[in-house]
């Protein structure tokens, strides 16, 4: 029953990356595979449960005779809910960023970026609208920062050539940005909830080297682009039918967002509680500021006429899915006990943690960023655990900080590695080779530089 249970991941990495190609939804196979694989665990539960758990299951017990029953409900218990809460806080937390992302862009508090980005000049823009999706991503859910810019840049640059290379420095500055900050992606949240890095550490080691993966591959891009851009300025949408809020209230409710995210470590550090709870409050305070300003039209029809691309609500509804299934699905294969198995035969075949990275940063792009960084976070805390003393393992140890740089931007490598890019390939109608030969090389030179910096990061310290 291991050996199916591993087949059935394996062949849904397989479905995962050529998603492509056979248009199956990954976040379907993700969750196929979340549930089928706790069926089968469930099933032969006493097998797994006496090879894995038996000091534990005899302690639970309390001197009651074993049942298929009382298995089950063991399971259920100690092994199952354990599961589901780790994927249910990072899909809250996820929920939680992207309904604050709704009420800032229903009040129009993103307009700013259309006026700061306002130019004709092909670098301004580039360099404008990637650093406007760094700093975001950094903060915000990825794939949400992603189409904003994305709907953004389609709104205004008119030649689809041009759009095509915009486009693709978006999603590197969107996955770069979201690698360096815990609150930027699922990998960093994963690594903050297991306690296996600290917010501000982390932070300081992959802030260069992300920094780099995204300079100088733009760097590369900007110079094919034309020297004047095929550029048509819409006007400013009007919003005095949805919204009455002037610049300083938007201002004060991008505040409180940006700077409620970013007071989210430090609600960690001084509750001890899971991340999402830190957001949702959050989310509850701009929802309240929201409603204040705008009392008068709370119950006018006009404000169920959203502007939020539905791509993007479905596009998160997605990811979220996405997310659970995954996590579900990798939990029960660690409760099989065949992640130690792995762990031992990938420590004496490669045994060094760059090299891993290496590998992850290639499989981040056919596969899928989180799925690859679930992967190798699961298989070393199988063996090693997280541990206070020093080492490539630890708490902040070397081993963390490759794997969530490697696999973010990875994700940005080609264009299938990560939600952000299937976004671009389907709005753009971008084909996978044209990435690979034109911006492909590009990530990876930024990828080789920021790797060389967080070896000397780590080799000599921050």
């Amino acid at each position: 029953m291991t050996l199916i249970i591993v087949v059935m991941l394996v062949f849904s990495y397989v479905l995962i990356a050529t998603g492509h190609l056979t248009g199956v939804n990954k976040a379907a196979i993700a969750m196929f595979l979340g549930t089928i694989s706790w069926v089968v665990f469930v099933i032969w539960g006493d097998d797994f449960v006496q090879s894995q758990h038996a000091a534990e299951y005899a302690e639970w017990l309390a001197g009651e005779p074993s049942t298929s029953k009382t298995v089950k409900y063991f399971i259920y218990d100690k092994l199952f809910l354990n599961y589901v809460g780790r994927a249910a806080a990072i899909v809250m937390f996820l929920l939680a960023t992207m309904s604050i992302i709704e009420i800032l862009n229903n009040n129009g508090c993103f307009d700013f970026i259309n006026e700061w980005i306002r130019t004709r000049n092909p670098k301004r823009l580039l360099w404008t609208i990637t650093l406007a999706t760094f700093l975001l991503s950094a903060t915000l859910d990825n794939l949400a920062t992603t189409m904003l810019m994305l709907v953004i840049m389609h709104n205004i640059v008119k030649s689809r050539s041009q759009r095509m290379l915009v486009g693709s420095a978006i999603v590197l500055a969107a996955c770069s940005g979201g690698c360096f900050t815990v609150i930027g992606d699922c990998t960093g949240l994963l690594l903050w909830g297991d306690e296996t890095v600290t917010a501000t550490h982390f932070s300081t080691y992959l802030a260069l080297p992300a920094l780099l993966a995204w300079i100088v591959p733009t760097i590369l891009i900007n110079r094919e682009l034309p020297g004047r851009l095929d550029i048509e300025w819409q006007v400013a949408p009007y919003r005095g039918d949805d919204t009455r809020l002037n610049r300083w209230q938007r201002v004060l409710m991008l505040f409180v967002a940006i700077g409620g995210l970013w007071f989210v470590p430090t609600f960690l550090s001084l509750t001890r509680l899971s991340p999402f709870l830190g957001a949702l409050c959050v989310l509850s305070v701009l929802w309240v500021v929201n409603e204040a300003f705008n009392r008068k039209l709370m119950n006018a029809d006009q404000m169920s006429q959203r502007r939020f691309p539905r791509v993007l609500q479905y596009g998160a509804i997605q990811q979220m899915l996405f997310v659970m299934g995954i996590m579900l699905g990798f939990g029960a294969v660690t409760e099989t006990g065949v992640l130690t198995t792995i762990a031992r035969w990938v420590e004496s075949v490669i045994g060094n943690i760059w090299v891993i990275g290496a590998l992850s940063t290639l499989l981040s792009s056919c596969v899928d960023m989180f799925t690859i960084a679930i992967s190798d976070i699961s298989i070393a805390q199988s063996l090693h655990g997280v541990t206070a003393d020093s080492g490539d393992f630890a708490q902040n140890g070397a081993y963390w900080l490759i794997v969530a740089f490697s696999t973010g931007i990875g994700g940005s490598l080609l264009t299938v590695g990560s939600t952000s890019g299937i976004a671009l390939m389907q709005m753009e109608h971008i084909r996978l080779g044209w990435y690979f030969r034109r911006i492909a090389p590009k990530i990876l030179c930024g990828w080789l530089l920021g790797m060389l910096v967080l070896w000397l990061e780590c080799t000599f310290g921050a």
